[in-house]
């Protein structure tokens, strides 16, 4: 019986890689955990861990030695990050991957109004010069990550007036990643803009948290320089300021509030309301 090709993933100590990971190994399938500290592995059937950081070029060049198909979360928000992901794409491409996976994000552009967004649309560019195949996850923010957008107050700050933002769940992105992984070829020069199935307000997020969680939350429609000023007081570098505060910018401008159907059409399921998604995490 042939061996199946091999396909590597990362970030499997985290939300996305993690469930790709596991959804991979209870299906049978094997693959090669890439991780920074082999400690906080998952221990999965089927699994071979290999410690490469996406800056060690030589440590990641021999980790993905023999693999086919790489599933590559996007690295932790640094200011840096986009020479990270070229290294590892570089070592990837080097090592003989033949098709590279890659989480992106909703309207990646040089000029995106998330600033972290032209992260993802260089490593974009940096993934197709390498002559490996590839496929874009572009996923919309998190549904996951709403609640923790609110002060212990209950109150969710930031200059994103009645813009919307199509939400989506990480078990659909990692469900969708995995529909890819099981059959690259298929999937192979596409990009997928990765949503819910509407596009909602800050005020309508925050109206349905409360509603399930049956605690008060509200929004409070900042100005830019009042977001700027009520984040000041964490200290942080001024590149992840501007992050905080244009992820809402970029809900006002319009750039988040396109549905796309594309998770269904990956997946073969219907997306996640956030209803659905609160309701299963209560």
């Amino acid at each position: 019986m042939p061996t199946p090709p091999v396909i590597a993933v990362t970030g499997s100590t985290g939300a996305v890689g993690g469930r790709v990971a596991r959804d991979l190994a209870a299906r049978g399938i094997p693959q090669r955990l890439l991780v920074r500290d082999a400690s906080r592995a998952p221990a999965l059937e089927g699994a071979e861990v290999h410690v490469a950081r996406y800056s060690d070029a030589d440590a990641a060049r021999a980790a993905l030695q023999g693999v086919e198909t790489l599933f590559m979360v996007s690295a932790s928000e640094t200011s840096d990050r986009v020479e990270h992901h070229r290294e590892f794409v570089e070592a990837a491409a080097a090592a003989g991957v033949r098709s590279i996976v890659y989480t992106s994000f909703l309207a990646a552009a040089p000029d995106a109004v998330f600033t972290l967004g032209r992260d993802h649309a260089a490593t974009e560019e940096i993934i197709r010069a390498s002559g490996m195949r590839w496929t874009f996850l572009r996923d919309n923010f998190y549904m996951d990550m709403m609640e923790l957008f609110a002060g212990d107050d209950g109150v969710i700050r930031g200059p994103a007036g009645d813009g919307r933002c199509s939400l989506v769940s990480r078990s659909d992105v990692a469900a969708t990643a995995v529909s890819v992984l099981l059959d690259p070829t298929a999937h192979a020069d596409t990009a997928y803009d990765l949503t819910g199935p509407e596009a909602l307000t800050m005020t309508e997020v925050a109206e349905k948290i409360s509603a399930v969680r049956g605690h008060p939350v509200r929004f409070l429609d900042e100005t830019v320089d009042e977001a700027y000023a009520s984040r000041a007081a964490f200290g942080a570098p001024r590149w992840q300021v501007d992050a905080w505060v244009s992820t809402y910018t970029a809900i006002a401008s319009g750039d988040l509030a396109g549905v796309s159907t594309d998770v269904e059409r990956v997946t073969g399921r219907p997306a996640q309301s956030f209803e659905e998604f609160l309701g299963a995490v209560a």
